[in-house]
């Protein structure tokens, strides 16, 4: 009778049994057409190929090449998220098991001696007693209302979330690698010119003094010239210190301690050739590449499911338990069939007639949904933002970067000229100096525009994201 009641109330339920709570539907990502400032000589609206998603193997440097691998290997801050990830791959494990009966094995063997005064009149040999006994319980939720399956769905969300995270993490360092490494190449090459124009000075100068000694010249044009070379000169220092601090950088990016050296950074080396062309595809592509934006919209997927495991507990959860085993006075009697024990139990939990508790979760739930909703909407913006600005400085500066040229390239001339004509007694020497000063101006601002558009081209491939494959976790246990 008891069997059959039981059987005919978990029939009744199964048939009743549902998932509650909302079903997640992706946001619908905004229409956009095309970008504003695509309007870039070197940028084409068609879609990203393979080899830019590498992109920066696109600048032929093997220096960089290095340094991106070994930094997408040993940084510490990727090691933190490789962790998170597969902390979260273990939780989605767990909450798997959850569909599972949770299973128990007991053994137990007990020896015990009655006193006379608990036993009076027995003997000594007959108030000995042993009693041995061993069970395997089980104990399984009925996951009727779905509570289960939406823990599962929402750990599964956090799951893919942490590897989109990875994966963001990987663009963000590996875009910081390489602008701190122009830059690095930008400082050098800038200490470079002001090197060479102090030789170029220091040799005006010495022109300068021996025309003085030789009567034809003032102490005027000495300390004039000398003002000039030794704020030249002052340069070094502060940019050697530049050099130091962006070395160092790069080091700790890469895993390594700041005062290591590394192969290839020593060395100054020319800033690489810019590629031709860049591919940006759509917004819309944009949108599906960008791995923050993934993130934001499984943590929204995830939030999402809380909702209903909240709301399973409006409902009663049903346990099914059972116990087989045996119990004997007598080892040897243990596996009889006289000594068979066995139990099943149906039970209810009441918990869910607590409704105004129940409903607090249900609300704080609602407005976590909420809060991540807002939080996606704002990387979509942000992104498309991101790339907006990336674009708008790609094209300013290789504008900038061509002037700057230009006039780098007079300033030389100029400078050649002016030397010509004081030697020739046709120009004073202020206005050699006057041309040495307005050349190395224009050669360092030329230095530090070619950086700017070299970092802008990285920033722009930043914005474009992607994401690499061959780095990201296999999520087999998190897209099942």
């Amino acid at each position: 009778m008891v069997k059959r009641l039981l059987a005919t109330t978990i029939a009744s339920v199964l048939l009743a049994a549902c998932t509650v709570g909302p079903d997640y539907v992706r946001p619908s990502l905004p229409v956009v057409d095309g970008f504003a400032n695509s309007a870039v000589p070197q940028v084409t609206q068609e879609n990203l190929p393979a080899v830019d998603i590498e992109f920066w193997r696109s600048f032929g440097d093997p220096v960089l090449e290095q340094l991106v691998d070994e930094a997408l290997l040993y940084n510490h801050d990727l090691r933190i998220a490789w962790a998170h990830y597969e902390q979260a791959n273990a939780l989605l494990r767990n909450a798997r098991y959850e569909h599972l009966p949770t299973l128990g094995v007991s053994a137990e063997a007990s020896e015990s001696r009655g006193s006379a005064d608990q036993l009076p009149g027995v003997g000594r040999a007959d108030r000995d007693s042993e009693q041995v006994s061993a069970g395997l319980s089980a104990l399984w939720e009925l996951d009727f209302f779905g509570r289960i399956r939406r823990g599962v769905e929402a750990q599964r969300a956090d799951t893919q979330a942490s590897a989109a995270d990875l994966a963001a993490l990987q663009v963000v360092l590996v875009g910081d690698l390489a602008e701190t490494y122009f830059r690095l190449r930008g400082l050098q090459e800038q200490l470079r010119i002001a090197q060479q124009n102090a030789d170029n000075q220091a040799q005006t100068l010495r022109l300068i003094d021996l025309r003085r000694t030789a009567g034809m010249g003032s102490a005027f044009e000495v300390d004039r010239a000398t003002t000039q070379l030794e704020g030249t000169r002052s340069r070094v220092p502060a940019l050697q210190s530049d050099i130091a601090v962006s070395t160092h950088r790069i080091a700790v990016l890469v895993g390594q301690t700041p005062e290591s050296v590394l192969a290839g950074l020593d060395s100054a080396t020319p800033l690489p050739s810019l590629p031709e062309t860049i591919a940006t595809g759509t917004p819309a592509d944009l949108l599906r590449r960008r791995p923050d934006v993934t993130a934001a919209e499984r943590r929204l997927g995830a939030a999402t499911a809380r909702v209903g495991v909240a709301t399973a507990d409006l409902f009663p959860r049903f346990t099914l338990g059972g116990l087989i085993g045996t119990q004997a006075l007598d080892a040897g009697a243990l596996f009889e069939r006289d000594s068979e024990t066995r139990l099943i139990a149906f039970g209810i939990d009441g918990s869910f007639l607590n409704v105004g508790r129940v409903r607090s979760r249900i609300a704080a739930a609602n407005a976590a949904t909420a809060a991540d909703l807002a939080a996606y909407e704002k990387t979509v913006l942000l992104a498309l933002e991101e790339t907006e600005n990336a674009l708008v400085r790609v094209s300013r500066s290789a504008e900038e970067n061509a002037y700057l040229e230009r006039a780098s390239a007079a300033g030389a001339r100029a400078t050649a000229i002016a030397r010509l004509r004081y030697d020739n007694g046709a120009i004073d020497v202020l206005d050699v100096l006057e041309a040495e000063r307005v050349s190395l101006q224009a050669e360092d601002a030329f230095a530090q525009g070619r950086v700017r558009n070299t970092v802008a081209v990285v920033s722009l491939y930043k914005a474009l994201a992607g994401g690499w494959p061959q780095y990201v976790p296999e999520e087999s246990s998190a897209s099942n």
